[in-house]
């Protein structure tokens, strides 16, 4: 390193006109190769010893500026290097500096990789020196009491595009394939209606998603909309779940919880949204970022990693276009770089906090990474930039499980997701119109509301869900509420349309409290005939007076409170869990008033979302609704099928009991034969002393 380091620098002196080296005696090669020495091991040093002082001395500094400033706080280490190194150049221009200090970190990086064989097995090292580094400072902690739990969520990977993955030839992601059957067993689960993170990660972490009925909301008694991945909606959904549970939460006990809407009841957080707004606390929510880029080395790989990602945005949305993909949305903008934050930037922190956490010895972690998601949204479930998230967040699973081994306790790693995604044109592309255009229009046919200026629907914009966490690590003000707000400023009377996903939400602001058929008939007589004959439409929700009553196609209708069906049944087509589904949101205090469901094809499973997706999730229909469970065996599962995020919570917290906590773990397995030996992932169950002592002697 030392070697490439000081050829890098001698390499740089006769290539750029403004950089010389001399050594004191004159110009022999010698002589200059040792002050080029000497100057690379100055910077080595210095970049050891005072890189982590200067990012915890910038601990305010937004995370994402500090990662830009990386090449700069280089530069500057560079130059005082230089000051230190006898016959060294001590005029360099601190452009020059830069470009000096980032070719050298990158050089190292790729002599690191090199050397190290894979890249993965150096920045694992290098992730648990770090860790390391903390817990001595930390002090001795108390031995730790049984396995720990480490919970991987695959954001958006549904069940069947995981079975796929791990049942192709070669597999997509081999070091699961390696687990499936051997030390896990991969089941499916069921949804709510709302069918996302928010509602989800909520009932996982603290037990109830009740009065979560989708992504974004109305709420007429505070006149608010409520927005999950909003840091503020995300505290006070957390506050809420946890005053109607008693319950602080699944993670309240020694946990953590790394890169998450909300806390679970961790007291150590990073990259939590629910956290980012908790007085005082600020900071510690974006602690996550700087324990990473403390290490220069970090720093320098994501940053590449991060351009990288940028480029291969650019290449994958250009072939989609040229090769005229449908569904296909519009990825240009800041997308790229929103899309490299998720993939990237926010795998990267999680991943190395989580095996923080396990070096550390918590009891259990419960981290989300978000990159398939983020890309389905944009390139489809089914495509061929998704398959490629997959591949790569399957190294990252195999790094967790990798530091298991090194854990002062043996570890249980479960994956899940929290919803699957279900492609489709959007309803705007496949009809030409917008949801929110066509509840105007069937309110101006009824001689209501006046639509404003026929002004259309502002589009929602690509990379939300990023959007969201990088404001949150640029410490930017919230945003995003300004379609909502201009809702507002119409006439009391006209209806706010909202969409998360298939998913499509009317309420009527000046009608007091949830408005029953009757009233809507009376403000807007042609809305539900618009609606329910709509062909991109599957069902509508509205309260009637006898009790909540769904309305199809065909003047189908079911009234949910009987079970009286009358036509053809329009929750027929969702699967048999989709009356359960929609009554139980109907109980909820803020449902809206009309709650509408985009069609499913009955072969594809393909839905219609009310935003620009070309993948989605909410609603009903399709794979959105059957995320997967992938666990050790040696946790027991329940003869019943999963139903309801609640039931993963009451599962989970059966798991994490003292009783199972103090139970024995079967000793490794070893990898399936598709996983190359090169690449073999460490064995996902509990290690055994012995076990660790041998894995981590020399």
């Amino acid at each position: 390193m030392w070697a490439v380091s000081s050829g890098t620098l001698a390499l740089l002196a006769w290539l750029l006109p403004d950089f010389r080296i001399e050594s004191p005696q004159g110009g022999s090669l010698t002589q200059i190769a040792v002050t080029a020495a000497v100057g690379a091991g100055a910077f080595g040093v210095l970049s050891a010893l005072v890189w982590p002082l200067i990012v915890r001395a910038l601990l305010l500094v937004p995370a994402l500026v500090l990662g830009a400033l990386v090449f700069f706080l280089n530069g500057s280490v560079l130059l005082v290097a230089f000051r230190v190194t006898p016959g060294g150049p001590g005029g360099v221009a601190p452009a020059t500096a830069v470009v000096i200090a980032a070719v050298m970190s990158a050089a190292s990086s790729a002599t690191s990789t090199a050397l190290a064989v894979r890249d993965d097995a150096a920045y694992g090292r290098r992730l648990a020196r770090l860790a390391g580094r903390r817990a001595q400072h930390a002090g001795e902690l108390p031995p730790p009491d049984g396995p720990g739990t480490v919970f991987l969520q695959l954001d958006g990977v549904g069940h069947d595009v995981l079975r796929d993955a791990l049942t192709g030839s070669p597999p997509t992601m081999p070091t699961l394939a390696g687990w499936l059957g051997a030390t896990h067993r991969l089941t499916a689960w069921r949804t709510d209606w709302s069918s996302q993170t928010g509602a989800s990660q909520l009932a996982i972490l603290h037990g109830s998603n009740h009065d979560v009925p989708a992504f974004r909301w109305y709420e007429k008694d505070t006149g608010q909309f409520m927005v999950c991945n909003r840091p503020s909606s995300a505290a006070e959904l957390e506050r809420r779940a946890v005053a109607r549970t008693g319950s602080p939460g699944l993670l309240a006990d020694d946990g953590a919880s790394r890169g998450n809407l909300f806390s679970g009841g961790a007291e150590q957080s990073a990259l939590v949204m629910s956290v980012a707004v908790r007085a005082g606390t600020f900071s510690r929510s974006r602690t996550g970022y700087f324990a990473y880029f403390s290490d220069p080395a970090n720093a320098v790989r994501t940053a590449w990693s991060f351009t990288a990602e940028v480029c291969r945005e650019i290449v994958q949305s250009t072939a989609s276009r040229l090769r005229g993909d449908r569904p296909r949305i519009k990825r240009g903008g800041l997308y790229p770089m929103l899309r490299a934050f998720a993939t990237v930037v926010e795998r990267d922190v999680a991943v190395a906090a989580v095996v923080g956490d396990m070096l550390a010895g918590r009891r259990v972690v419960y981290a989300d990474l978000v990159a398939y998601d983020e890309v389905a949204h944009h390139s489809g479930p089914h495509s061929r930039d998704a398959r490629k998230v997959l591949a790569r967040l399957d190294r990252s699973v195999r790094l967790v499980a990798d530091a298991a081994r090194h854990a002062p306790r043996p570890y249980r790693i479960v994956l899940l997701s929290d919803h699957g995604q279900s492609g489709g044109e959007t309803f705007e592309g496949a009809y030409g119109t917008t949801l929110r255009d066509l509840v105007r229009e069937g309110c101006e046919l009824a001689g209501g509301a006046p639509a404003r200026g026929r002004r259309r629907a502002a589009r929602r914009r690509g990379g939300a869900e990023a959007r969201a966490a990088a404001r949150s690590a640029l410490r930017r003000p919230e945003r995003g509420r300004r379609a909502e707000e201009q809702e507002r400023e119409g006439p009391p009377s006209e209806p706010i349309v909202l969409a998360s996903g298939n998913l499509g939400l009317v309420a009527f602001p000046d009608i007091e409290g949830r408005a029953t058929l009757e009233e809507v008939e009376r403000r807007c007589p042609r809305l539900l005939p618009t609606l329910t004959s709509h062909p991109g439409v599957g069902f509508v929700l509205v309260r009637g007076e006898r009790g909540p009553l769904v309305l199809g196609p065909d003047g189908g209708t079911h009234e949910l409170a009987s079970g009286l069906v009358t036509g053809p049944d329009p929750l027929a087509p969702f699967g048999p869990g989709a009356v359960d589904a929609v009554l139980r949101a109907d109980a909820f205090r803020h449902t809206a008033d009309l709650m509408i469901n985009s069609t499913v094809h009955p072969l594809t499973g393909a839905v219609h979302a009310f935003e620009e997706q070309a993948g989605s999730h909410g609603g009903l229909g399709g794979p959105q609704s059957r995320p997967f469970l992938l666990a050790p065996v040696e946790l027991p599962l329940r003869d019943e099928p999963l139903v309801g995020a609640e039931a993963l919570h009451t599962l989970f917290r059966e798991w994490l009991a003292p009783a199972r906590r103090v139970a024995s773990c079967p000793a490794p397995a070893v990898p399936a034969p598709s996983t190359p030996p090169a690449a073999a992932a460490a064995p996902p169950v509990a290690v055994t002393p012995a076990a660790r002592e041998s894995s981590t002697t020399g």
